[in-house]
């Protein structure tokens, strides 16, 4: 009876959906109808068996996490193209080490090769951690927040999904107001819109719905007109829209409550570079709303996954499979001469390793350049937080200002900065540009700010000051005049949503990462013609 059941349920889900274009419009465009309450039990009933089987996946495999890497590594070596530079049949971890050195990501060839643009990458990721990841988030986010997942309870605002899996019933068990596909952002905001009884907002990474709600902001009274006239194929809702309007004269502050009264949470997918942007989202537009990544993403894949949407921090466990994972420890000032990579059973608590992916594609040992520090262990798996990426560093003498002092000197001076807020930046050391003009190598420092349209040069130089605060040996160099003081731009709204586009398409870069020390000049340039103060 159980195998006929599951036999049944996905013909169902197929079924409904070609049924529900049957019924007439007035009864489909009413909201909730029976057909979406079934369909929405039904997806339901699925995602529960199938989250519970990954479950027990899950258990078994973090309880025999050695013997999971194992079978993992095997894997890898028997779907690897050939030839194989392993000796036929070796699946020692030694041999493996020994026969494939670790690689760094391609930032140095993306240098050399800046004007070849290849096509955007695929939007979604694959393999047993992108399953899991979706499939439990879902359970955990709806036993955490009961009931923002009932029906027509959650909107993406962004083509792609934060969601790492697409499953066949995911858009019916999220209960979203609209399906995904090929509608643009603008419609999927204007679907959002005109439904107030959101309690769940999704995008794909927070730098994209920083930028849906800058646009909004931008757009507000085009937007209220088409929900006026019913441009969307509905009724027109001039109710609607002057409740946008009203909410829109009130500020950002709070807005995404204003819109949405029963909003609970945010979903977007976690990568680097993205802090910035969460930031500005809760002390902004989503203030007082909880913020779920169901993973985190990387260019090698989804590596780890979220089981406790409840914690305001982004706690991950790394689960042994595909990608097969290493950890390379970070000895303070000796990265490059960095021990052997351990397993995932290997690793110590409050330590900080470099992770290591590997996949039966390329069959490459690849140092992604995230950092993460080890905070718990989930059976014999261990849970993480990622603390910084490696590759963003600046050095124009070796100083060598890694991501995370740069990030805290730069809040330190907008704090400083009258009625600003920082939405983004991004940095270049001089040579890239060529703007050292005789002077001293410097930093080239782009930001986009809300509340302030012009930076003085006091502002300006408040920065160099809180870098030299934070670190001793860049003010050595100062001192010396080795090194120039900061330079700081402000670029225009929209610049750094520019700059996101053109990544997409960047050899270099893999979205939704967000780098913030750009390598290439095309780059840089692209927010250097965007400098309005």
């Amino acid at each position: 009876m159980l195998l006929l059941w599951l036999l049944l349920l996905p013909l169902l889900l197929l079924l409904l959906p070609p049924l529900a274009m049957l019924w007439p419009q007035r009864f489909r465009d009413a909201r909730p109808s029976w057909l979406i309450r079934l369909q929405h039990q039904v997806a339901w009933v699925a995602l529960g068996w199938a989250a519970a089987w990954q479950q027990r996946k899950l258990e078994e495999s973090t309880r025999h996490a050695g013997q999971s890497q194992q079978q993992a590594l095997v894997w890898c070596l028997k779907r690897a193209p050939s030839p194989c530079c392993l000796p036929r049949g070796n699946t020692d971890m030694s041999t493996f080490r020994n026969h494939l050195p670790l690689t760094k990501t391609s930032q140095a060839q993306g240098e050399e090769n800046e004007e070849k643009h290849l096509p955007p990458a695929l939007p979604q990721y694959h393999g047993e951690a992108s399953l899991q990841a979706t499939l439990l988030g879902l359970v955990t986010l709806n036993k955490a927040y009961p009931e923002v997942l009932t029906p027509g309870s959650t909107a993406c605002v962004t083509p792609t999904s934060p969601w790492p899996s697409p499953v066949p019933w995911l858009g019916h068990a999220l209960g979203r107001v609209s399906p995904l596909g090929t509608k643009d952002t603008r419609t999927l905001l204007l679907e959002a819109l005109v439904s107030p009884g959101l309690r769940v907002l999704e995008a794909r990474t927070a730098g994209e719905l920083l930028d849906v709600f800058v646009g909004l902001e931008a757009d507000g009274e085009e937007l209220a007109e088409a929900i006026a006239a019913g441009n969307l194929g509905t009724t027109p809702l001039p109710r609607r829209a002057a409740e946008l309007q009203e909410a829109l004269e009130q500020g950002p502050r709070g807005l995404a409550l204003r819109l949405w009264p029963k909003l609970q949470v945010v979903v977007t997918l976690d990568a680097g570079g993205q802090a910035e942007a969460v930031a500005a989202l809760r002390a902004l537009w989503c203030q007082g709303l909880a913020f779920f990544s169901p993973a985190y993403a990387a260019s090698g894949g989804v590596m780890a996954l979220n089981l406790w949407p409840e914690r305001p921090q982004g706690f991950y466990l790394l689960p042994p499979g595909i990608p097969f994972i290493e950890l390379l420890p970070i000895k303070a000032g000796a990265q490059e001469e960095a021990p052997s990579t351990l397993l995932l059973t290997d690793v110590q608590r409050e330590e900080e390793y470099e992770l290591v992916l590997t996949d039966q594609a390329g069959l490459t040992r690849c140092r992604l350049g995230d950092v993460v520090q080890v905070v718990g262990a989930y059976n014999q798996c261990p849970v993480v937080k990622f603390t910084c990426r490696l590759g963003q560093t600046l050095s124009v003498r070796g100083e060598v200002t890694d991501e995370n002092l740069f990030s805290a000197a730069l809040a330190q001076a907008v704090e400083q900065w009258p009625g600003a807020k920082l939405l983004d930046h991004a940095c270049v050391e001089s040579s890239i540009l060529d703007s050292c003009d005789g002077s001293a190598p410097h930093y080239e420092v782009f930001v986009e700010l809300r509340g302030l349209r012009n930076l003085s040069e006091e502002n300006r130089d408040k920065l160099d000051h809180c870098l030299q605060e934070a670190s001793p040996h860049y003010k050595s160099l100062r001192f010396r005049g080795s090194v120039g003081p900061a330079k700081v731009h402000l670029v225009g709204p929209g610049s750094f949503r520019a700059l996101r586009e053109a990544l997409a398409t960047c050899p270099s870069s893999f979205p939704p990462e967000m780098p913030r020390v750009l390598r290439l000049r095309h780059l840089a340039q692209l927010l250097q013609k965007r400098v309005i103060s």
